[in-house]
């Protein structure tokens, strides 16, 4: 009996409390204007006043007109979108200099077919090689298979550990691409149950009163979609340049043990020449 009042109560209880007064919202705004000149200038504080202000249903208008929790997930979503086009520029920039490192490198090495030259190598190239040097000459009076061996191991993890640097920070695209859309409609569904409730406090069901809540509240998942949709566009893109990187890692670290395994072969046929020469990069 008890459980059945407290649901009575409950179901009675003054759900407009839910939604935000239209002083909650202006002083919201007040401090959101605030902000924005502090930090972006007088001139956008000035398109937030106007926006505020007006009485038409433009996008910026509509993100004003809402209360706080939809404005922070419109906020969110937005600084989202921003961070997942920030991730693929950066990670482009970044595996195309990689990429022409490698290259180099791996032109340089293969025309001098030795470890022993004296090379000027970029990373992760450089420490490839450092790593092949370093085991030959604490190696030196070991089996040579037993050196390719160790050798392999060595850069097998000096490969994954390049690969998984240039992988850093895509994952967030992924998450951005995954949960944006269920964020954006979190604040629809916030949006529509205060429309509602502005239509049990008003008692009309007058589309020009309802309307402007529920546009308000189709704007977060609309830009939910905006940042989910690129991110994972971003996603898949970085995932197959991602792929091709490794496969140019792949390749150096194969040059390394056939350079490795030639300087090898020559100290056997020829036991009498001086130790692989090993110059520090």
């Amino acid at each position: 009996m008890k459980r059945a009042l407290l649901a009575c109560g409950l179901a009675f209880s003054p759900l407009p409390a839910l939604a935000a007064t239209a002083e909650e919202i202006a002083a919201g705004n007040a401090k959101l204007i605030a902000w924005a000149a502090t930090f972006f200038g007088e001139e956008v504080a000035t398109r937030l006043r106007a926006a505020a202000d007006a009485e038409t249903l433009s996008p910026l208008a509509m993100f004003m007109d809402a209360d706080t929790v939809v404005k922070s997930v419109m906020l969110g979503l937005l600084l989202a979108s921003f961070l997942a086009w920030g991730i693929w520029i950066a990670k482009l920039v970044q595996i195309a200099l990689a990429n022409r490192q490698l290259t180099r490198a791996y032109r340089a090495l293969d025309a001098a077919a030795t470890l022993q030259a004296n090379l000027t190598l970029a990373s992760p190239m450089a420490e490839i090689v450092s790593a092949a040097r370093t085991e030959v000459e604490t190696s030196s009076d070991l089996d040579a298979a037993g050196i390719k061996e160790r050798v392999a191991s060595a850069l097998t993890r000096i490969e994954a550990g390049a690969a998984r640097r240039a992988q850093s920070g895509v994952a967030i695209l992924g998450s951005i691409g995954a949960t944006a859309p269920f964020i954006g409609l979190f604040g629809t569904v916030w949006g529509i149950m205060n429309s509602f409730i502005g239509i049990a406090e008003s008692g009309t069901t007058n589309l020009s009163v309802v309307a402007p809540g529920i546009a308000e509240a189709l704007l977060a998942t609309a830009i939910g979609l905006v940042a989910a949709i690129p991110a994972v566009l971003f996603y898949n893109h970085l995932s197959r340049v991602l792929a091709a990187h490794r496969a140019r890692l792949t390749d150096a670290t194969a040059l390394v043990e056939r350079s490795l395994s030639r300087d090898l072969d020559r100290r056997a046929v020829a036991p009498s020449h001086p130790l692989l020469h090993v110059v520090a990069e």
